[in-house]
């Protein structure tokens, strides 16, 4: 019979589930961590249960935050079972269970309640996971965007922001007045050097507020950059009743992932952090090298896999990469064309990074979904996509594959598959990419000048013709045969 997950079941969890092997009542809260999704519960959480699991740290246990709808319901799920998560590594030889109870707590979905939480001078670090989107980033410029209407509320309302960024620039100043030192900001994000992109933000905003306070903000608020790694796929029923039937707990919000993770960061924190190295993290002094690999190669290879993916039928990640047509397009376009614009690491194989890569988008347990890859693109290829394609152009490299895959977005983006299948809206600007998209069929410029994506790229004209010849493949000679030309080229 299933018990209930709560602190009273770790006197008496299902045999072959682990738990908690430190006294959860001697944590204390030290990380606030904003937007515990299934990423973050996998990740810096199963980090922190395993460092507490060594006797260590127990004064830096998260308490959760939020500031969307969302975050409220997964408030009531979490609080209801004592902040327990049960976190199932999907390995191929063999499932396993734990519950980790590294979070003690979470906050009301409320800006007073968030701000004063991040003022207490027990939380040495504010953590984030809000998407690669939720930077406010200028498509245009790369950098701040200072005329988003929320960044222009939060600049007009310092007492009740509703942005993560206006919260922090909020609680950051409760801190000053009572003497209490700034907490350091650690982005979760998938992003090129996350903790700039999240300090430009924050201080971006508070020159909006006071260009004085902007300057000790920038003086005195540590913002380290940070690699993170492992696909943890969207909870559904599918992952509750497997932990129901498999592993005997009732958990409301479980969290199933992949038996890899990766964490690589520069350690700036000074107000101490957990001796994370002790459990496998790294710490570097370039950490946006790294940051690179992942983000070219893992996300950039996931996108380059969505859309044909999608276009071809396949609903499983796994069994897009069982279609040769597929796996083989992946490898030829990470070796030839995004391999190249990645300066050496010591010590680490680009070739071995690849075939790591393919094997665990090929990891049948994980169940991962191609509507998940094609998720939200419009921010996605300004991220994945189209830096390693701007690079390859300003240095004479190979750009052809880059231009397939943004072709393949756009012919996602006109609605239907191969097959004539409609393809549901996924994007909060779908209605416009799939007009753009329409319209490419005989003009590709019309998709390229969506300057939110593509900045002035769809200006350069080197780029303009080969997506142009790419999209026209498409969709005179399809999918298979487009990819097939590629890989042969």
């Amino acid at each position: 019979m299933s018990i209930p997950l709560n602190d009273a079941a770790l006197q008496n969890l299902p045999d072959g589930v682990a738990g908690p092997a430190y006294d959860r009542s001697s944590l204390t809260g030290g990380i606030l961590h904003v937007g515990v999704g299934n990423f973050h519960r996998a990740h810096m959480q199963v980090y922190l249960d395993r460092l507490f699991n060594l006797g260590r740290d127990h004064d830096f246990a998260v308490v959760g935050a939020g500031v969307r709808p969302s975050d409220a319901q997964m408030r009531d799920r979490l609080l209801a079972q004592d902040c327990l998560t049960t976190v199932v590594e999907l390995d191929p030889s063999g499932l396993s269970a734990r519950v980790i109870g590294s979070m003690i707590d979470f906050v009301a979905v409320e800006p007073e309640a968030i701000v004063a939480a991040m003022a207490s001078p027990a939380i040495r670090i504010v953590s984030t996971t809000v998407t690669e989107g939720g930077y406010y980033v200028d498509a245009k410029t790369d950098g701040f965007a200072a005329d988003h209407p929320d960044m222009q509320a939060d600049a007009r309302n310092l007492d009740a922001p509703r942005t993560v960024f206006g919260m922090i620039l909020a609680a950051l100043r409760r801190r000053r007045e009572a003497g209490v030192p700034p907490f350091t900001v650690l982005s979760c994000d998938n992003l090129p050097e996350n903790g700039h992109v999240a300090a430009r933000t924050v201080i971006g905003l508070a020159r909006l507020q006071d260009p004085t306070f902007a300057e000790w903000v920038a003086a005195h608020v540590a913002f380290p950059n940070s690699m993170v790694d492992c696909i943890t796929p969207a909870t559904s029923d599918r992952e509750r009743q497997m932990v129901q039937d498999r592993f005997g707990l009732l958990d409301s919000a479980p969290v199933a992932c992949e038996p890899f993770r990766q964490w690589v960061l520069e350690d700036n924190f000074p107000q101490g952090r957990p001796a994370w190295e002790e459990v496998g993290a790294e710490f570097v002094t370039n950490v946006a090298q790294y940051e690179l690999m992942k983000l070219r190669i893992l996300n950039g290879g996931h996108a380059a896999i969505a859309y044909p993916g999608a276009l071809l039928g396949h609903h499983f990640v796994h069994d897009a990469m069982a279609d040769r047509r597929i796996a083989d397009w992946l490898d030829a376009l990470t070796r030839r064309e995004i391999q190249p614009t990645l300066a050496p690491i010591a010590g680490v194989s680009y070739d071995a990074y690849r075939e790591l890569i393919a094997e665990r988008f090929s990891n049948p347990e994980v169940g991962d979904t191609i509507p998940r890859l094609c998720l939200d693109g419009s921010n996605r290829q300004p991220k994945f996509i189209l830096p390693t394609a701007r690079q390859a152009l300003a240095e004479g490299r190979r750009f052809a594959g880059l231009a397939l895959e943004v072709a393949l977005w756009c012919r996602y983006c006109a609605g239907v598959d191969e097959a004539g299948r409609p393809i549901a809206p996924n994007d909060e600007n779908w209605d416009d990419l799939r007009a753009r998209a329409s319209a490419a069929k005989t003009d590709p410029a019309e998709f390229l000048s969506n300057t939110l994506v593509f900045g002035d790229m769809g200006q350069d004209l080197r780029f303009a013709d080969a997506f142009g010849r790419q999209l026209a493949s498409l969709w005179s000679n399809g999918v298979e045969a487009t990819l097939a030309a590629y890989v042969q080229d």
